[in-house]
């Protein structure tokens, strides 16, 4: 593929991941449907062997030609299954079944190798209607995603540009009824917001100047001006798609244990057949082939045993579960990252939870604005939004929404400079504007501040100004998640121990540890201190999923059992440590998720518990010459039916109330 543009260069490394994505989606639309042409099949296959047992006796020479276009139809896929394996020098249970049912014919016996062949292709379509249900989140969200925006110029003039093209500062108009094409932020309009494609959340969220919007959600009634915060492949909508494909590429441990297991079972039951083959004919005396009554000869009993031992149910019992769990929670909001997080999540013990941004909303909101002396709060408000939009910072970024919000003049500072660990300063005419620490901006003040103490309150920060013998105080709340206290109680519900792992001071702690009922609270940690607490839990034995949402997070969530990062505007250092994300910042969906964990470690045991045991009941009647083909093909395809049938209720997952106790593990 041929660009303009140097491969280097990063619009070509965006258009390039852009146009590989819907490439993906093109190669997987390729197997869109092909459960149907399956089941077709198998519909054919039963629909002949029928017509072909009816014909049997009158006219055998069209009971034949019945029987031979059952055998294709039945054997079409397993076929084609099986001479992809054999350019790759492998061998599958495809192989065993075509070999099972061409044994058969072989011995004149073909209706059980029609009802063989039926089964077993009726259990290939169910099995690729399960795939395709967990395919079909991925597809919806890339079809969701839109391919061009309305890009507004400084001049008021618009024109479409392709997503791809879009960088962070850029602005965009949006049209009610229309899709966000990238993340940004409100910058002029009112509105509401359908955001149900990546939260499952029915309820239109309300957006105004200076909300965050997310990609592939729908604008439902305002026109509105947003300011790209990023560009088309980092976007909230596109992260969720790739943290779903590497999920569906990953296999769990019990998945990885039935790969290695069914290739060398595989191999285990062809050479017992044949070795029991030898024993019925040369030891026991049997007839190697049907001579005289049916079903007496080696070659009957060896073909029986083939069917029965083979690990159809097997191979399919691990996986079925694990990708059935990523779609049921793929469809509400959680991203499983592979089968091992699904496993994982359920054996946990402990959930340790970061405050800001998981217990917390992470953004900070201007509760109060105060003036010293009163009755100058709105210049307070207007010297502060002057000087927090020229800066990054949380406190400057709710500063600055509420400068918007109440349509604050924007004063016009010079000489800004930024003061490390202590705040912001400017000119505003000849006196300076200082913002920041209290006993930073208290320095070289004629005022009387005697009145002016800090608060100290519990759950709040403040911030605080200096202009011309004015003094100032914002107070800013991190408000708590409504959901929070709910949440940690169901913790407790399913008998998990709740912790908080913290940098805040021990006054906020211990206002969120009264407020939420946690266990334990732990204050004043760095980075370090809760890397080393999760690693003390793990050395002890006790198994920590570990909830957290920023970049001073991710040690903690790569240590812990699990490592769980908070919602699509997580930073990227915690989403590529984590093991599950919880979209859109919605913490009660780890409770979901726990569950769906549960259940889909319960039905991978029950998934191994019915096909071993079907295999060792139905090969210990066969051994001793006490079953049928006929049966013995019923028992093993009924079994796989079952496996992927009890697979398939993880789709409804998930459902339950948030405080319902938890299923038996």
């Amino acid at each position: 593929m041929n660009h303009p543009v140097s491969p280097a260069d990063p619009q070509e490394c965006r258009t390039c991941w852009l146009r590989l994505t819907q490439r993906e989606v093109e190669l997987d639309h390729d197997h869109h449907g092909e459960w149907r042409w399956q089941l077709g099949a198998a519909g054919l296959c039963g629909g002949l062997g029928v017509g072909a047992a009816l014909l049997a006796d009158p006219q055998p020479q069209a009971a034949l030609g019945a029987y031979l276009l059952a055998y294709i139809a039945g054997g079409w896929f397993a076929a084609e299954e099986t001479w992809e394996k054999f350019q790759e020098a492998k061998i599958d249970i495809h192989f065993l079944m075509l070999a099972v049912a061409l044994g058969a014919a072989a011995i004149g016996q073909w209706t059980e190798g029609v009802v063989l062949l039926f089964l077993f292709s009726f259990a290939g379509a169910l099995e690729h209607f399960a795939m395709e249900r967990t395919q079909r989140e991925i597809r919806s969200l890339i079809k969701t995603a839109p391919k061009t925006a309305t890009l507004l110029q400084s001049d008021g003039s618009e024109h479409e540009l392709p997503v791809e093209h879009l960088r962070p500062g850029q602005k965009l108009r949006i049209r009610p009824g229309s899709l966000f094409p990238v993340d940004g932020e409100i910058s002029s309009g009112e509105t509401a917001v359908d955001e149900s494609t990546l939260t499952g959340e029915a309820v239109p969220v309300e957006k105004r100047c200076g909300d965050p919007v997310l990609a592939g959600t729908l604008n439902l009634w305002g026109v509105v001006d947003i300011g790209v915060t990023r560009a088309a492949e980092e976007s909230a909508l596109q992260r969720i798609i790739r943290l779903i494909q590497e999920a569906q590429r990953q296999k769990a441990p019990s998945q990885q244990f039935t790969d290695r297991f069914g290739s060398a079972y595989t191999l285990g039951v062809l050479t017992l057949t044949t070795l029991m083959f030898f024993v019925w004919w040369l030891v026991l005396g049997r007839p190697p082939f049907e001579s005289g009554e049916a079903g007496t000869s080696a070659f009957y009993k060896a073909m029986t045993l083939l069917v029965v031992a083979s690990p159809c149910a097997l191979v399919l019992s691990v996986p079925s579960a694990i990708l059935a769990a990523i779609a049921a929670g793929a469809r509400r909001g959680i991203l499983f990252r592979g089968g091992v997080a699904v496993e994982q999540l359920a054996e946990i013990e402990i959930v340790a939870m970061d405050k800001t941004g998981t217990l917390t909303t992470g953004e900070l909101r201007v509760e109060e604005v105060e003036s010293f002396p009163p009755g100058r709060e709105r210049e307070v408000a207007e010297l502060a939004y002057a000087l927090e939009r020229l800066s990054t910072h949380p406190l400057a970024r709710a500063v600055t929404r509420y400068g918007k919000k109440q349509a604050l003049a924007e004063r016009v500072l010079t000489g800004f400079i930024s003061v490390t660990g202590f705040g912001l300063e400017a000119s505003a005419g000849s006196p300076r504007v200082r913002l920041g620490k209290r006993s930073w901006v208290l320095e070289g003040m004629a005022l009387e501040v005697g009145q002016a103490e800090a608060s100290g309150e519990p759950g709040f920060s403040e911030v605080w100004l200096s202009y011309d013998g004015l003094m100032g105080r914002l107070k800013l709340r991190d408000d708590i998640r409504p959901a929070a206290r709910a949440v940690v109680e169901a913790l407790h519900a399913r008998g998990l121990r709740s912790v908080v792992l913290t940098g805040d001071r021990p006054e906020a702690a211990a206002h969120l540890k009264e407020a939420l009922a946690v266990q334990e609270v732990r204050a004043g940690l760095r980075p370090e201190e809760k890397l080393g607490y999760i690693m003390e839990l793990a050395k002890a034995g006790k198994r920590a999923a570990m909830i957290g949402d920023g970049i001073n997070d991710s040690p903690s969530l790569a240590a812990a059992h699990v490592g769980v990062a908070m919602g699509a505007r997580g930073s990227d250092a915690a989403l590529e440590q984590a093991d599950l994300v919880l979209m859109h910042d919605r913490l009660e969906n780890f409770l979901k998720a726990f569950d769906i964990s549960v259940a889909a470690r319960r039905i991978i045991r029950q998934n191994i518990t019915i096909s071993l045991g079907v295999i060792v009941v139905l090969v210990g009647f066969a051994l001793a010459g006490h079953i049928p083909l006929t049966l013995g093909v019923m028992g093993h395809e009924g079994s796989t039916l079952l496996v992927v049938l009890n697979s398939l209720r993880l789709l409804l997952q998930g459902r339950a109330d948030p405080a319902a106790k938890p299923a038996a593990v």
